[in-house]
């Protein structure tokens, strides 16, 4: 098929591009490049051996659309996002023009173009804080920061799309903490700045890059006090959108599944896995709760597995991910600019 993946130079979209691009399908990325590098996709291609098209434009630009949809594109994969829960909650504005309305124009693409088959990006972030754990498909959708409203927004979007238009087929992959790198350690999460997510953060410290972990809240109810969350690894979570390729051009209308381990580890817990995995030492300060963290969200995702269509699970377990994870560091300590 050939895919046309938005935001395929990040972090998860461009692990995506390699799984892609190994299963025979043909790719085309867009993306502006706001967090992102295109030496990913220059790596991407390395990895894979095969080459894919890059246009250099934003979903909310009509003309940036028509110009990737050019070629002839079969499905989406929608991954143009931004994503840190902390930025959302200073800046939700920023989240929901870009979010939202990208996820609009990108539709309205679709339609232009007459593709019918998405696969999209979403998040455990739209369970909010659940009332129990683990959570499964079928648990109510609430969101508690920005970045999960627009989450849902943008899956509520998609669902109405669909059900205005039987010819359209979407599959909302609901994931929940993406971790690791690939194991070559060509590409990996490249933050800029101070990383909002845990691991990388693990990883600058354990290298010497920063002094010490902000762990936020050791008050929460969990077995230490730190939040616990279902860490799954990236290369996992990539070959699960390749699988979702194929669910999503077998039925029309839209149907949701929770992309996870089924187990949860606390923040402290990671870091004792990273320091026996790689030998380091990860100094800590505990700090305030961050708004909008919950106390703990892990997946149930027998539903994913057990869907014959689909029939995935995830395989790499936490040594794996701090593996891979301090691999990337070691060998690009700069990111893309190495």
């Amino acid at each position: 098929m050939r895919i046309l993946v938005t935001g395929g130079a990040g972090y998860i979209g461009s692990h995506a591009c390699v799984s892609l691009l190994q299963a025979g399908h043909e790719v085309t990325v867009i993306d502006n490049l706001c967090n992102s590098s295109s030496a990913a996709l220059s790596r991407v291609q390395q990895l894979s051996g095969k080459p894919l098209k890059f246009v250099k434009g934003d979903v909310r630009n009509p003309g940036d659309l028509d110009e990737a949809f050019s070629g002839g594109v079969d499905a989406v994969m929608h991954f143009a996002a931004l994503k840190a829960v902390g930025e959302s909650c200073e800046n939700p504005l920023l989240y929901f023009e870009n979010n939202i309305s990208g996820t609009i124009s990108l539709l309205r693409a679709m339609d232009r173009a007459g593709v019918s088959v998405l696969v999209f990006s979403s998040s455990a972030t739209v369970y909010g804080s659940p009332d129990r754990t683990p959570v499964n498909e079928e648990a109510p959708l609430r969101t508690t920061n920005p970045y999960g409203r627009s989450k849902l927004v943008m899956e509520n979007l998609i669902q109405d799309w669909c059900s205005a238009n039987k010819r359209i087929s979407a599959v909302l992959l609901r994931y929940f903490n993406p971790v690791g790198a690939h194991p070559s350690g060509l590409i990996g999460e490249d933050p800029r700045g101070e990383p909002a997510n845990l691991m990388p953060y693990i990883a600058q410290v354990a290298a010497g890059q920063r002094s010490h972990l902000k762990v936020f809240g050791s008050d929460y109810p969990t077995t230490d006090g730190t939040g616990v969350r279902d860490y799954i690894h990236v290369v996992d979570l990539a070959e699960a959108h390749v699988a979702a390729l194929a669910v999503a051009a077998s039925a029309s209308g839209s149907v949701a599944y929770n992309l996870g381990v089924g187990r949860g580890y606390s923040v402290l817990e990671v870091v004792e896995e990273f320091k026996r995995v790689t030998g380091r030492e990860v100094p800590l300060e505990i700090v305030a709760r961050r708004p909008g963290d919950v106390a703990e969200l892990v997946a149930d995702p027998s539903k994913a597995r057990e869907d014959r269509k689909f029939a995935w699970k995830a395989t790499r377990g936490l040594a794996e991910m701090c593996a891979d994870v301090w691999r990337w560091q070691c060998q690009h300590p700069r990111g893309f600019l190495d």
